[in-house]
């Protein structure tokens, strides 16, 4: 796993238990999952489809920094899957975790749209 972004957990994403809000968390993931699909793809014309099973397995607290690590898991002919993670840096306890997030490149019309990539192209990069 790829851990490519550290975020601080600041008084505004906590809930009223005090510990990050489970949206906050999934909107970087969201966002962190789409950045690392335009990227790996070449398209900014990217969109969220699906989202496996999410496994909330610890908390984080305010002043606390996690780390969100996504893998590649598969590469369709209009779309890209992976995997992620998200942990606390200081207690390294797993906060998140993800089996699939997938995204799909679409056209103009918002329809699904080959890519013109394959695994292969990804991996020697």
């Amino acid at each position: 796993m790829q851990y490519l972004t550290r975020k601080l957990i600041k008084p505004s994403e906590l809930n009223s238990n005090n510990t990050l809000f489970g949206g906050a968390l999934l909107r970087w993931i969201d966002e962190e999952a789409a950045i690392h699909a335009m990227q790996t793809l070449k398209s900014h014309t990217v969109v969220t489809k699906y989202m496996s099973e999410i496994n909330f397995i610890s908390s984080a607290r305010q002043g606390d920094i996690v780390e969100i690590g996504i893998e590649l898991e598969s590469l369709g002919r209009t779309s890209i899957s992976f995997r992620c993670a998200v942990r606390n840096t200081w207690t390294q306890k797993d906060i998140i975790t993800i089996d699939k997030i997938v995204f799909v490149n679409v056209n103009d019309d918002e329809r699904p749209q080959p890519h013109g990539l394959a695994l292969a192209d990804i991996q020697a990069r």
